[in-house]
């Protein structure tokens, strides 16, 4: 009984950790540049001293979709949407270097550039503040113009130019805050290659219908490994109570 017990309830406890990021994707299907979790268990011998005799259910490295979101033009000028693979380099809430896909920015009450979770973005010498202006313009290449107040109309000076960085996919990590990081986490170098589309904001790439068609085929899995578990139990407690009669 006790293997049976010890598959179903590591099973339970894989199929929670599912359900938490699937709940998660959920969560951030409106979120621009949101890059979904993929969550996935397998079998896995016990070894140890004598022969394997017991299976588990063992997560798998933890996986991220990178398919691209929808485009969605807004029309706003300070929103751009990434044209083909590339991140926007942010700064965490830990001070460090860190990626997105979101790319809805605006100007905070300091005049730094942030995007919609109100990170600062990151330029070629630190967050990008942005003085007193009439107009702001940015390039496709992430060069960040500005018309000082006052300036005659065709008097654009350029002021800064968003980090864009493209590592390697296989390099990237989530992180608790959503946000990308490498592996060894040390800061990648701006690729000239990555550029911008002005006006767009790329969404979400979570597929909602699926991920709440996922929601219920994990609840049900939950509550079979739930009722294995009771199972393993009922048969315990009859297999001593026929022991005892004897």
């Amino acid at each position: 009984m006790d293997r049976m017990l010890y598959v179903a309830m590591s099973g339970a406890r894989e199929t929670a950790l599912a359900q938490a990021a699937n709940a998660n994707n959920l969560a951030n299907v409106d979120t621009a540049g949101f890059r979904s979790d993929l969550q996935q268990a397998r079998a896995m011998p016990l070894f140890g001293p004598g022969y394997p005799s017991r299976v588990y259910a063992l997560s798998e490295r933890h996986q991220i979709d990178f398919s691209p979101g929808p485009m969605q033009a807004t029309g706003n000028d300070l929103d751009v949407a990434l044209r083909g693979d590339g991140f926007i380099a942010v700064q965490a809430p830990d001070g460090k270097e860190a990626y997105s896909r979101r790319g809805d920015l605006r100007i905070d009450a300091n005049g730094l550039l942030t995007n919609g979770a109100g990170l600062p973005v990151l330029g070629d010498n630190g967050p990008i503040a942005i003085p007193p202006h009439a107009k702001v313009e940015i390039g496709a290449d992430g060069t960040i113009g500005i018309k000082p107040e006052g300036a005659q109309a065709d008097a654009l000076a350029t002021l800064d130019r968003i980090k864009l960085v493209k590592p390697p996919l296989a390099q990237l990590v989530k992180g608790e805050d959503g946000l990308l990081r490498t592996r060894d986490g040390k800061p990648q170098p701006a690729d000239a290659t990555v550029t911008l589309v002005k006006g767009m904001v790329e969404g979400s790439n979570v597929d909602a219908v699926g991920a709440l068609v996922t929601m219920i085929d994990l609840s049900r899995r939950f509550e079979l490994q739930v009722k294995m578990m009771e199972t393993a139990k009922k048969d315990d407690e009859s297999a001593a109570s026929l022991l005892k009669a004897v």
